[in-house]
């Protein structure tokens, strides 16, 4: 008992003891060589207590995340003596932009009112592509943090890798983790170009977690993205690299150091044991889908890209009707696959029907398996002369993939029986497929004009009438709006900001279609100088700053009070950055360039409809 008691007061004092007096140590460490376009981290260490962290410039590099600022302490008690150390980091994520030997300055930071300054740091950069992503996804922790790629990932899984175009492929998106997080949210969301796309996942209610063994290690494993994927062309297609990024909660333990096996027992309790929160940036892993084209061999001519198991079916209203009377005819595509793609039947009406264009309706399920339903093809017809007609026989025809070969459906003909019409539905047709919408078509010479002619009272005179005195007035009256609204028109052409304001679309676009054109002709330099004027020309026409005062500082404030949302900012700031990045990036290929358009096309879009 007196020992216990002993310890607990030894516990309380500890906590009032000052740092013993030591040697302050501030250093900077980081890797001596990088490759360009390579991520590496820069951090700063401190074994006092400072305060005023002045980090170095770095100009020669593009700065990811920092300075992110951690602690971490320790106790030892050697011999019952009790000393206390603290620990302060302060860390960077850097890429670097090109390559050369560059030099990162010292930083500073103040200590009980004194400077202290770090070591500087000579950096090699060297030619060459970043690392290669693990198979499994990229995990990174901004601010230095324990937490390793291993304990939380994505992983990106398909069911099927070398499908037939048109054929339905699940991709899903899984999180590993066995620490705790957050649920991640996706800043690059998943690219797929080539593919139609069906969400089998609509919130997060939907999501489906449970354990699983990877590696040998278990893990939690949440399923947080779910997609039907159906490829439009054959050959090889990528699903693109999506980015997430969660909070995290990581274990920091209290250092100790003993020769007394009671006090490093008692250091192991849980009390010492704390947890922080940190954010962590995930990557997937990108895929290459092989996509087999659909075989030549007994393909029907009436064959339009249906692939999956489907059936067929038609109906008519009525068989006996009058001329000039409407009937109904309606086509039902039923089944699995690709049903949203089927856009047409393929059927001929004899020429004395009048049909109109098909109403299209459908009926979709989503489930975690894919995607099935119905399609719906409405036909209103109106046979304008009397006698018998016959629909023949309508075919569909698809790929089924269970007996991998071609299958025709066929509807039964069907025989209509015109009678004479009795005249009172001979000068209307129908518009609508329910009839509801009626349009005169009377004025034909065919048929007799039943409305009454137009007669004026015997005596009246054009000139001295009202409509006379209009005519008159009009011109004059049209005259004084035309000065008006020119007048209008010229005070807004002498407002110069105005003006660029309301063209600066209008430039950007033709920026962006020049752009274009050097993308066609692989010119890398000039297409990026024009991607780069495109979006920084747009906000200075658009927010009417000089271009010489734009900066990401002033986009990110100007944007901020036009009440522009975050994530939009954030994503126009990526774009100028992922710009500015592939232009100088050696070795970047057709790809890269295009989806460096495609984002700058997007992001104009985006931002016309948030400046309006």
């Amino acid at each position: 008992m007196k020992k216990f008691i002993f310890v607990i007061s030894l516990i309380l004092s500890l906590f009032a003891l000052t740092a013993n007096a030591q040697e302050v140590q501030f250093r900077a460490s980081a890797k001596n060589v990088v490759r360009t376009g390579e991520r590496f981290k820069l951090v700063y260490t401190l074994n006092a207590e400072g305060t005023d962290f002045k980090g170095p410039g770095l100009d020669e590099f593009r700065v990811l995340s920092g300075p992110d600022i951690s602690q971490s302490s320790g106790i030892q008690i050697i011999n019952g003596k009790v000393s206390r150390s603290v620990e302060y980091t302060f860390s960077y994520i850097l890429t670097a932009t090109k390559d050369g030997i560059f030099t990162v300055p010292p930083a500073r930071v103040n200590i009980d009112g004194k400077t202290f300054e770090s070591n500087s740091l000579k950096i090699q950069v060297v030619r060459g592509s970043s690392p290669q992503q693990s198979q499994q996804g990229k995990t990174t922790q901004p601010g230095g943090t324990n937490t390793g790629e291993d304990d939380v990932f994505i992983k990106v899984i398909v069911d099927k890798k070398n499908p037939l175009q048109g054929e339905q492929i699940i991709v899903t998106y899984k999180v590993y983790y066995c620490i705790n997080i957050s649920a991640p949210e996706f800043t690059k969301e998943p690219a797929f170009r080539g593919f139609w796309v069906s969400n089998l996942l609509k919130d997060r209610q939907s999501y489906v977690q449970y354990a699983e063994s990877y590696k040998g290690q278990q893990y939690h494993v949440a399923e947080v993205k779910k997609f039907a994927l159906f490829p439009q062309k054959s050959g090889k297609l990528v699903i693109e690299q999506a980015d997430a990024v969660c909070q995290a909660q990581i274990k920091t333990k209290t250092q100790q150091s003993s020769r007394d096996p009671f006090f490093d027992n008692f250091f192991n309790d849980p009390f010492f044991n704390r947890y922080r929160t940190v954010e962590v940036g995930l990557q997937s892993n990108p895929l290459t889908i092989n996509v087999r084209p659909l075989p030549t061999r007994n393909r029907p001519a009436d064959f339009n890209g249906a692939v999956g198991n489907f059936d067929f079916t038609s109906a008519i209203d009525k068989t006996e009707l009058k001329a000039n009377e409407p009937l109904n005819m309606k086509f039902t595509v039923s089944g699995t696959g690709n049903i949203e793609l089927v856009d047409k039947i393929n059927i001929t009406f004899p020429p004395d029907f009048e049909v109109y264009d098909p109403k299209i309706t459908k009926s979709i399920t989503t489930t975690q398996n894919g995607v099935s339903g119905k399609k719906y093809f409405e036909y209103l017809i109106i046979p304008r002369v009397p006698g018998e007609f016959k629909i023949g026989p309508v075919k569909f025809s698809y790929f089924n993939l269970k007996k991998n070969q071609y299958i025709t459906l066929s509807s039964p003909e069907f025989t209509i029986n015109v009678a004479k019409g009795d005249g009172l539905a001979s000068n209307i047709t129908y518009s609508g497929i329910n009839q509801a919408d009626i349009k005169y078509i009377g004025t034909d010479i065919r048929y007799i004009r039943t409305h009454p002619p137009q007669l004026s009272i015997k005596g009246t005179y054009f000139f001295g009438s009202t409509l006379f005195y209009i005519l008159l007035i009009a011109p004059v009256l049209l005259f004084i709006l035309f000065t008006i609204i020119w007048k209008k028109e010229l005070k807004k052409r002498s407002n110069i900001a105005l003006m660029r304001n309301r063209k600066a679309t209008k430039v950007a676009h033709k920026r962006l279609k020049t752009a274009q054109t050097f993308l066609k002709e692989n010119k890398k330099d000039d297409f990026y100088v024009e991607i780069s004027q495109a979006l920084w020309g747009y906000l200075s026409d658009k927010c009417s700053i000089p271009l010489a005062n734009l900066s990401m500082e002033t986009v990110n404030e100007t944007l901020t009070k036009k009440e522009v949302k975050e994530e939009i900012i954030k994503q126009f700031i990526d774009t100028l950055n992922n710009c500015e990045f592939a232009r100088f990036a050696p070795g970047e290929n057709a790809s890269t360039m295009e989806n460096i358009y495609y984002e700058a096309v997007n992001m104009i879009s985006l931002m016309e409809s948030e400046l309006k």
